[in-house]
Order: structure tokens, then sequence, then C-alpha cells
């Protein structure tokens, strides 16, 4: 292959992966997210942590499901009276892409709200909000998986089955990132 032909095929694969749904530089304003979910909140924090082995190995335990990194990034929502909720971003494997998914959690430890930021599988396999409300209000104690105690979606299971993996890592997560706060 010539080096003209090799510098056309490179720009056609950057051009490709950078305008791709996921990868796109679409403006999410995670704050504003976290302070409609949070209404007391009047401060968002980005944060990021590297969870040790024994950590990962414990959240994966209690979770039932693999983190797919020890690097883990959150935002916590800070009120007057101190923290109000922290927001973990997710972003695993669906079917064949990725999805960013932000998992809200509040004290005791139980779902606020559920926000899919970025999905790059088609649009049909993406789970709608009225299915994402069915996890408000679930804490560890509450099972879910999908197909058993959260219905799954209808040609949009791996979907389903991603987004509840997901809330249950959130969770395990947030007994962790409590003791940053």
């Amino acid at each position: 292959m010539t080096a003209a032909r090799k510098s056309i095929l490179s720009l056609l694969v950057s051009v490709s992966y950078f305008s791709h749904p996921l990868y796109a530089k679409e403006a999410v304003d995670i704050a504003k997210i976290m302070k409609q979910s949070c209404p007391e909140a009047v401060g968002v924090e980005k944060r990021s942590r590297l969870l040790s082995k024994k950590e990962a190995a414990d959240i994966q335990k209690v979770a039932g499901t693999k983190l797919h990194s020890r690097i883990v990034r959150y935002y916590t929502a800070s009120g007057r009276s101190g923290p109000e909720c922290v927001g973990i971003l997710l972003s695993r494997k669906v079917r064949t892409k990725k999805a960013a998914v932000l998992y809200i959690v509040k004290e005791p430890g139980e779902i606020v709200s559920i926000e899919i930021l970025a999905f790059a599988e088609p649009p049909e396999y993406k789970p709608a909000k009225s299915w994402l409300k069915l996890m408000d209000g679930k804490d560890l104690s509450k099972p879910l998986r999908a197909g058993r105690d959260i219905p799954t979606i209808s040609g949009a299971t791996l979907s389903a089955r991603n987004v509840t993996d997901g809330a249950r890592l959130a969770l395990a997560l947030f007994d962790i990132l409590k003791r940053d706060r």
C-alpha cells in the first residue's frame, strides 16, 4: 500500500471514529443532570478514583458482575448540609459497542435516577426512560436482575442486562466512594 493510500485510510478511520455518536463532542451537562435528580444540591464536583484490587474484587462479588475498570469516574452533588448524592459514570460494552450510563445514588444507597449519556448501538436497542425509572428507589437489598426482577426489553435484552448489571455495580461502588466524601 502506498503512503498516500495509508494516509487517506488513516484519515477515514479517524473521521468515522470521532463522528460516531459515542465519541461525538456533544456537550453533556452532568452537573445539570445531577441537580435535577438531587434538587437540594448547590454544587457538583467531578472526581475519579483508582480502586485497589481488593476493593474491585469486593465490588464484583457484591454486584455479581464484572467491573471492567478499576478507575471510577464519579460526581458528588453537595447541598448546604453536605453530600446529597453521587453520580457514578460507567462505560460498558453492550453488544459490540459501548454505552455510557450515569447512575445517580443517594444515602442510604438507593438509585435516584439513571441517565444514558451515550449509546453507540442502534437506537432501537436503547432503553426508554420509562424502563429506566423501574430501578428508581432500588438498593442492594432488592434484587436487580433483568428478566427476573426487572422486565427485559423485547429485542433489547442485552441492553437491559447491561443497565441492570451496571446498577448493581454502581450501588456496590457507592459504598466504597462514600468513604471518600
